[in-house]
């Protein structure tokens, strides 16, 4: 595969994902997929979803583990809902991660991937030290599915979230670097975080957004189309080639309400993308 190949997040049956059908249209040859249901993560699916992926020439390069239940209505609520930190939830949602991971070897994918949530601050706290050791737990059976972990940015700073991968101390966790989500969250400048968590950065998202116009942290920022924020597309890209991320380039466009406009701005996104890669990549 080529540097920085094109890619979009899509899904099976559930998440925000574009539908395969845009893919194809718009001719993009990778995929990150939002995990399907329950129902759906069996291996007559998983073939026929492959079948699909192949006859379009698309590669899947990830797989996005998502839950029931969970709510980005606002940041608090994000905070309240998402991911594995939510303690209520903990032990079925890691059990539900590990069956995303074999679904995922049923489609010949070595990632999986997921927000944890907002990892608490206090690290010798028995909550802190709970969420390690379920982590842990889902790492050893992601590893023996031959798989990495990608823990998407966002809920913490670039500080913490290295803080969290060392005390975990696996060597198939990874990051999946989204920099609007820096923005969105009001977590720190993306670009300085990207050269700070450089080491682990494994897969991306290519999106944008606006800053909170007051409160940073507690009120979102907004997504915008690609090249239409303030992370700085050009500036993301060149960084990626200075760390040496080859890998692709997986456009995340979250507005599935509007599927003409999404469609639009990812078809846009394509040509942000491709423009930028001939300019620096020559």
């Amino acid at each position: 595969m080529s540097q920085w190949p094109i890619g979009v997040f899509t899904s099976v049956d559930a998440g925000l994902g574009v539908h395969l059908e845009v893919v194809q249209e718009l001719k993009i040859p990778t995929v990150q997929i939002h995990a399907p249901h329950q129902q759906t993560r069996t291996a007559a699916h998983a073939e026929a979803f492959l079948g699909k992926c192949a006859d379009a020439g698309i590669t899947i390069t990830a797989v996005f583990g998502g839950f029931e239940g969970e709510s980005y209505a606002s940041i608090a609520e994000t905070a309240r809902t998402v991911g594995l930190v939510p303690q209520a939830t903990r032990a079925a949602r890691t059990q539900e991660m590990k069956e995303i991971s074999d679904f995922t070897k049923l489609l010949g994918c070595d990632v999986v991937a997921l927000h944890i949530g907002f990892v608490p601050e206090d690290r010798a706290g028995e909550d802190y030290r709970s969420l390690i050791n379920c982590t842990q737990d889902l790492l050893d059976h992601v590893a023996a599915n031959g798989q990495n972990l990608h823990l998407e940015t966002g809920q913490e700073t670039a500080d913490h979230l290295l803080e969290f991968i060392a005390d975990v101390g696996r060597d198939n966790l990874f990051i999946n670097f989204d920099p609007a989500n820096m923005i969105l969250y009001g977590t720190g400048e993306p670009i300085a975080a990207l050269r700070q968590v450089a080491k682990y950065v494994r897969s991306v998202h290519c999106k944008d957004g606006t800053w909170a116009k007051e409160n940073r942290g507690v009120a979102w920022g907004a997504e915008v189309p690609l090249g239409d924020g303030d992370v700085g597309m050009e500036n993301y890209l060149r960084t990626l080639h200075e760390i040496g991320y080859t890998g692709p380039l997986t456009i995340e466009r979250e507005i599935p309400h509007d599927p003409v406009r999404q469609k639009a701005d990812i078809g846009h996104a394509v040509r942000l993308l491709e423009s930028l890669k001939s300019k620096i990549l020559g």
